[in-house]
């Protein structure tokens, strides 16, 4: 049995076609993907920009927090050392806690 060669010629026409429209395809389906992907990492990339201010928003107060919480300690430790001072004094000069009561 003999092959037409013009028969053969079509089928490998229309095969050559269809390998053609599958890689037309898959370049679609990769872009798509490839569109996707970039989607999601931008989202990703925002998200991450969005939780760094607020971190850095948070270690802001903290500083301000921590400076604030020094700055009393050293109201309180120079009110200690007064108190202790006039306490002192009015010792030397008679008084004790009993004229309170």
């Amino acid at each position: 049995m003999r092959q037409d060669p013009e028969e053969s010629e079509e089928v490998g026409k229309s095969f050559t076609d269809l390998l053609a429209e599958e890689v037309k395809q898959k370049e679609a389906e990769a872009e798509e993907k490839q569109r996707s992907v970039d989607t999601k990492l931008l989202e990703a990339k925002k998200l991450a920009s969005q939780y760094q201010k607020e971190a850095d928003k948070c270690n802001s107060g903290m500083e301000t927090c921590e400076q604030a919480r020094e700055r009393a300690e050293a109201a309180l430790e120079n009110q200690m050392k007064e108190t202790a001072l006039w306490e002192l004094r009015a010792r030397q000069r008679g008084w004790n806690k009993k004229m309170l009561q």
